[in-house]
């Protein structure tokens, strides 16, 4: 019997429907404070269906597109879980229009005390310190984005994303390996 759309999932329907393990779900769950399954008697996990939608969107930019855990973060506070939900079900036209709407708020002046502030702020009069970054379909990219040449001495966002790639098949060969055993 299939459940409806609007039902909860538990832990092992949502990580056999997005195919990852149990583990990575509760893993990503420290990691994005976003994703908040409700809990009932002995600890089981219920996902609504926006928690599902969430973390496909979080699935797919860190397995598919390649971003860190840290950039996933980074898009899900400058664009909100909406923008996540859109990249997970494709939706083109809510992704563009987020992203415009944010770019129209970015290009609003702000006053000094409206102004975010953080411990090593610079503060800018009138406009942001940091534009929002646009590398989810190539709209912008930061100066250090790119491969970095051997010897520079640090890695660049797209060689963290390399990294973390393989370091994923890495664990994923091992979970396998571990199976046959």
């Amino acid at each position: 019997m299939d459940k409806s759309p609007d039902a909860f999932r538990t832990i092992s329907e949502v990580a056999e429907d997005l195919d990852l393990p149990q583990h990575v779900l509760r893993f990503w769950e420290t990691r994005f404070n976003q994703i908040k399954p409700m809990k009932r008697g002995g600890g089981r996990r219920y996902y609504r269906p926006h928690d599902v939608e969430l973390i496909k969107g979080i699935r797919h930019m860190l397995y598919d597109q390649g971003y860190t855990i840290k950039g996933v973060q980074k898009l899900l506070r400058e664009n909100g879980n909406q923008f996540l939900v859109a990249v997970a079900n494709g939706d083109v036209a809510a992704i563009e229009a987020i992203t415009q709407r944010k770019q129209a708020e970015a290009t609003v002046p702000l006053t000094p005390a409206a102004q975010p502030r953080g411990a090593d702020d610079e503060v800018l009069l009138g406009e942001p310190k940091v534009k929002p970054s646009r590398r989810f379909f190539g709209l912008g990219k930061a100066e250090d984005e790119g491969p970095v040449p051997a010897g520079d001495g640090k890695l660049s966002r797209d060689n963290r994303a390399l990294l973390q790639e393989a370091l994923f098949d890495l664990l994923e060969c091992k979970r396998l390996l571990d199976q046959v055993r």
